[in-house]
């Protein structure tokens, strides 16, 4: 790829006047060698996978194969046709995001956005989007490809794996990728659509990767809902024209920072935070019959 940065993708944008997703599908495609028509349809299978997902969460018989959780989904998206305090929309993207984790977390197929734990909050924010703005699948797919951009330079630049920096490294990464993808797809600019990522990255920086009994569960599930909603914050932000005082490239850099000194127990270990509460333990040891995953 042509760009380490986001304030260099932003450039490349504005240069060649292509939004992000239009010039990650033209990297791609050089860099690849493929017809730009055969990625954008490969893109589009995965939207499919993503939208199937969304559908199979919702159904109230979705559960794990521990047991701990299923069936979230089914009540938020049930009481998001009253009058949710977050207004109908907002509980609808929650409702999705926990549906397709739920999903995961049921052995069912997903699209790792960047990755399986976090796998929902893209989803949640485009599925609801769609079905908002009446967008068509292909708009979606375009929004795939700007969210692919934003997701790259976050991992080239920082990480986006639980083990290496946290959950702030997955949600956050999640959050930011599909709030920067939502802003452009709402019309906002290159530049808008990089505020929206570092508005969001700013408000994970710190999340700790905790699963209980090592399992992508608890609290992974209720973070991919919240993740959602956090997403359509930090786009509508951006779009109203707050920016992100400090440089996304820089926040990029402090999950980094953060990251790197978090200490292993807070590393998807299972071995600090929520998993080890007197009733994270009891969960472990009634899974496993001792205090530590296999």
């Amino acid at each position: 790829m042509r760009m380490s940065s986001l304030a260099e993708l932003v450039a490349l944008c504005r240069e060649e006047g292509l939004t992000i997703g239009e010039l990650m599908l033209l990297e791609q495609a050089r860099e690849s060698g493929e017809p730009p028509e055969r990625i954008r349809q490969q893109m589009a299978d995965y939207y499919g996978i993503m939208k199937e997902a969304v559908r199979k969460g919702l159904d109230a018989r979705v559960r794990s194969a521990s047991g701990l959780t299923g069936g979230d989904a089914a009540r938020v998206k049930a009481y998001a046709e009253g009058e949710p305090s977050l207004g109908g929309g907002a509980a609808d993207a929650m409702a999705y995001a926990l549906a397709v984790s739920e999903v995961n977390a049921s052995m069912g197929r997903i699209v790792a956005t960047p990755t399986a734990g976090s796998c929902g909050v893209i989803p949640g924010v485009f599925v609801h989007s769609q079905e908002r703005f009446g967008w068509e699948d292909d708009k979606l797919v375009s929004g795939l490809f700007a969210a692919g951009a934003i997701g790259y330079i976050i991992a080239n630049r920082s990480f986006v794996s639980g083990a290496e920096g946290g959950c702030q490294a997955e949600i956050g990464s999640a959050i930011g990728m599909a709030a920067g993808a939502l802003a452009e797809l709402r019309g906002g600019t290159p530049e808008q659509a990089v505020h929206a990522v570092g508005l969001a990255l700013k408000n994970s920086l710190g999340l700790i990767c905790d699963p209980v009994a090592g399992l992508v569960e608890i609290p992974c599930i209720v973070r991919n809902g919240f993740g959602a909603v956090t997403a359509l914050a930090a786009a509508d932000m951006a779009l109203a024209g707050v920016i992100s005082a400090i440089p996304t490239d820089e926040v990029v850099g402090v999950m980094l920072e953060v990251g790197s000194a978090m200490p292993s127990e807070h590393r998807e270990t299972a071995r600090g935070g929520l998993a080890q509460t007197p009733t994270g333990r009891r969960i472990m040891e009634e899974l496993y019959g001792k205090e530590e995953p296999t």
